[in-house]
């Protein structure tokens, strides 16, 4: 067998970590009221897909959305349809409004401006005559994963989010002291935004969402927002996923035969070895004995999860020769490479420009445990050569260099380039650990 450890399987406990460096700024708030025990059974009417379960019922109640005719839950592609869902055109760069992002990229929005908005949902929700629920999870990793449920006043919605989620148990996510929560208010008053104090958001919807209470708001059509959804569960779900003993990253995992790379490097250049990627989208959850992506890839004859990479790359682009093609590096070393994100001139730590629930200084220096933890390889990799710049089957073809185990450590040429990123990152963080070096 090649890279696959095991098939996804369902698990009806909750893991928390007694892991001695747990990644979280915050404090995640659980609501006790969510671990009361629900109904177990639930009876459809097969004729109109009704649910009549009392505990879904009762679980919705909880968090404001009370049930005025019918509760759909769970529903195949195919019911979904039958009950009106249709594929809507895809959309780009919807308003963005998260409270908690530590990049700080998003529209801000206050607890209480937040807080009113959901209120407005919840109310939109219980006046609809139908109610569509549907359970899933981020990242195909049982012990560490998130689980999340999505609430929707259309089907539309649901047909589209479902298709990012991993399929969960019945009771994982009821059972879960801390799921994320996506509220979908396909049909609400385009005023909704301005009521709220946060603005008119256009005919086609806005997106909220709050890392303190793991909730996310797609109001109209935002949720055809496929980019900016995904975005916004990353973030929420990393203090979850870190609570949970695991470490979501920005990173893509690299298939080469029988071999697993982790990889973070430039958008485009991951796009264009799209045929060697297990998933289009970032997002890894990467444990001490397994890694496995963040979303759904859709491809039903890959394995859910795999084992641990043969090695981790950082792929920066210096076009002044001064970083060597291939070379290894130490923990500290890929760590202090991951943080700064080096292309040609330009910085984008951590490699990602989406909104986060954590500090990028945060999450590298949670890498350099995790590398050391499982003594992994890491490699640095530049992507220019000669002023040209490598992509697609050419960049695989230095990340194979790495699993050859004779790359010579990481020798830059003069001091130039140390100097700039030590300037660089000195003015973006105050200070660094020890033990991260150029």
């Amino acid at each position: 067998m090649r890279h696959l450890l095991c098939k996804s399987v369902t698990s009806n406990l909750v893991f928390i970590s007694s892991h001695p460096f747990i990644l979280s700024s915050r404090c995640i708030h659980v609501s006790h009221s969510l671990l009361e025990k629900e109904a177990e059974t639930i009876k459809i009417d097969k004729k109109d897909f009704r649910c009549s379960s009392y505990g879904l019922h009762m679980a919705l109640a909880r968090i404001g959305v009370i049930v005025k005719d019918k509760a759909f839950y769970n529903l195949k592609i195919s019911e979904l349809k039958q009950n009106g869902a249709s594929k809507i055109e895809s959309l780009t760069g919807l308003p963005f409004h998260m409270r908690g992002d530590a990049l700080g990229g998003s529209l801000g929005i206050s607890k209480a401006q937040f807080n009113k908005l959901l209120k407005q949902v919840t109310n939109h929700m219980s006046s609809v005559s139908s109610v569509f629920v549907q359970d899933g999870a981020l990242g195909s990793l049982p012990t560490c994963n998130a689980q999340v449920r999505v609430i929707s006043d259309g089907p539309s919605s649901v047909l589209s989010l479902s298709s990012a989620l991993w399929g969960t148990s019945t009771r994982a996510v009821s059972h879960d002291p801390c799921p994320v929560r996506v509220y979908v208010a396909e049909s609400i008053s385009e005023r909704v935004a301005a009521a709220c104090g946060i603005g008119a958001q256009g005919n086609s919807g806005f997106i909220a969402a709050d890392i303190e209470s793991s909730s996310l708001i797609l109001c109209g059509k935002a949720f055809a927002d496929t980019n900016g959804a995904k975005q916004a569960l990353s973030a929420l779900s990393g203090p979850i996923i870190s609570a949970r003993g695991g470490l979501a990253l920005p990173a893509r995992l690299l298939v080469l035969g029988d071999s697993m790379v982790l990889v973070f490097a430039p958008e485009d250049t991951i796009q264009s070895c799209s045929e060697f990627l297990v998933s289009a989208d970032a997002g890894v959850i990467f444990s001490s004995v397994a890694v496995a992506p963040l979303f759904q890839t859709g491809k039903s004859e890959e394995p859910d999860i795999y084992k641990l990479p043969a090695a981790v790359v950082v792929a920066c682009t210096d076009s002044a020769g001064i970083i060597p093609s291939v070379s290894k590096l130490s923990p500290g070393q890929a760590a202090y490479h991951f943080l700064a994100g080096y292309q040609d001139g330009k910085f984008t730590p951590t490699f990602y420009k989406g909104p986060s629930s954590f500090d990028p200084l945060e999450l590298a220096n949670a890498l350099l445990f995790k590398l050391k933890e499982t003594q992994i390889s890491s490699f640095l990799v530049n992507l220019s050569s000669r002023q040209k710049e490598i992509s697609g089957k050419d960049f695989v073809e230095l990340v194979k260099l790495t699993l050859s185990n004779r790359i010579p450590p990481f020798q830059p040429k003069g001091r130039f380039l140390r100097e700039r990123y030590k300037s660089y990152l000195m003015s973006k963080f105050q200070e660094l650990p020890k033990e991260f070096s150029f």
